[in-house]
């Protein structure tokens, strides 16, 4: 089987006459509605259309079924991001010819006469926003984004705004390289009221060097009522989490998170991680959200309820996991904690007492638990905390 994918833009493809020929002689094509309308009047009359929409399964399954070669319409650039990726995992035996035009963002580099080769490319078309928010954690400077129905021009800049990242600008493109195309530079707050139409796609600029802090006092995070030292300290926070060698790991789970200053110190301090935070309090939900949006640190998820009794199916398992609170059953907590931590994973543990100590070092010794770091610290005039982390050997 053959499949050539061509890339087209906004404008009436002026095509080769090799690719004519192909054109002419073929009888199965895709793509979406967009590139029918572009091409509808140079396809052959007997042609068979086969549209692209997400999920791609569908068409995959077409084209599986069928014997005959296949030509796949896409924008710009197949394999920028595109499905020309998609195609070439699913087919590994087919023969894949890819011809590629300027993909949006180039165009729209051109157009404005910028060197978009310094711009980190972040995808938000059918993905999460994870790489996108490790990017505003990070500070990236300049950003080029590609959107989607969802993931809109207003939408990422109300994130953007929610979580405190006010200094960028947006330089926007929309229906690039047709007849209808449209070039602005934007604030973010002119972003969310922008009626905007797709395909679109723009770059992000910072106007200023600010970037999230890292290593906030106890004090800086708004407190559970009438419980203000219910709050892991500082010191105590940023020790545990550097033992926990998070730099190593990819999924976070908090139990007990209480105000979410551990999730989003561990969200600052390593923004590649997955963080999911567990809080039975229902008063903790509206907390953790307001110290998440004031440390600007999106990209929590949020599990309210009891942590025994909340379904995780749908969750990733972890390979680190902070118990910051129990309920007096720490047993029953870490014995299902034990269900879904990965092997070789993590869990961080803070005591104030001998009794929960030795619990803890007596659960790890009978469910095969190596004890890899253990460290005693005393804040100001506080009970000295025990800080422990337990690796997995199983």
């Amino acid at each position: 089987m053959k499949i050539t994918i061509i890339g087209v833009n906004d404008q009436f493809p002026q095509f080769s006459e090799e690719v004519t020929l192909e054109i002419n002689s073929s009888h199965c094509f895709a793509g979406g509605k967009r590139h029918h309308d572009l091409v509808k009047s140079i396809l052959p009359d007997n042609h068979n259309w086969c549209s692209v929409v997400a999920p791609l399964e569908s068409l995959i399954e077409t084209i599986r079924k069928s014997s005959e070669n296949w030509i796949v319409f896409a924008s710009g650039d197949p394999l920028f991001f595109g499905i020309g990726n998609t195609l070439k995992r699913e087919f590994p035996d087919a023969e894949i010819v890819v011809l590629p035009t300027f993909n949006s963002l180039q165009i729209l580099g051109h157009k404005i006469g910028i060197n978009y080769g310094e711009y980190h490319v972040i995808s938000l078309t059918g993905r999460s926003w994870k790489v996108f928010d490790k990017a505003l954690i990070e500070g990236v400077e300049r950003m080029s984004v590609l959107t989607d129905r969802k993931k809109t021009p207003a939408s990422i800049a109300s994130r953007m705004l929610e979580f405190g990242y006010v200094n960028y600008r947006m330089l926007y493109g929309e229906k690039i390289g047709g007849d209808e195309e449209r070039i602005l530079e934007l604030t973010l707050e002119e972003a969310l009221s922008l009626d905007f139409k797709h395909p679109n796609c723009f770059f992000l600029e910072k106007t200023n060097e600010t970037i999230p802090v890292k290593g906030i006092p106890e004090t800086d995070f708004d407190p559970l009522a009438g419980r203000p030292r219910m709050i892991t300290k500082m010191p105590i926070r940023l020790t545990t989490l550097a033992l926990m060698q998070l730099n190593q790991h990819r999924v976070f789970w908090d139990v007990g998170a209480c105000t979410g200053s551990v999730s989003i110190e561990a969200k600052l301090n390593h923004p590649h991680l997955q963080v999911t935070a567990f809080e039975i309090r229902p008063e903790s939900e509206g907390i953790i959200m307001r110290n998440a949006r004031k440390f600007q640190t999106p990209g929590i998820q949020l599990v309210m309820g009891d942590y025994l009794k909340v379904s995780k199916k749908e969750l990733a398992f972890p390979d680190a996991v902070f118990i910051g609170g129990y309920g007096g059953k720490m047993e029953k907590v870490l014995d299902d904690v034990n269900k879904y931590l990965q092997s070789n994973g993590v869990i961080g543990f803070n005591s104030v007492s001998s009794e929960s100590l030795n619990r803890f070092l007596d659960w790890c010794s009978h469910n095969q638990f190596e004890i890899t770091q253990q460290q005693q610290i005393q804040v100001d005039d506080h009970n000295p905390i025990s800080i422990l982390v337990a690796q997995k050997i199983n």
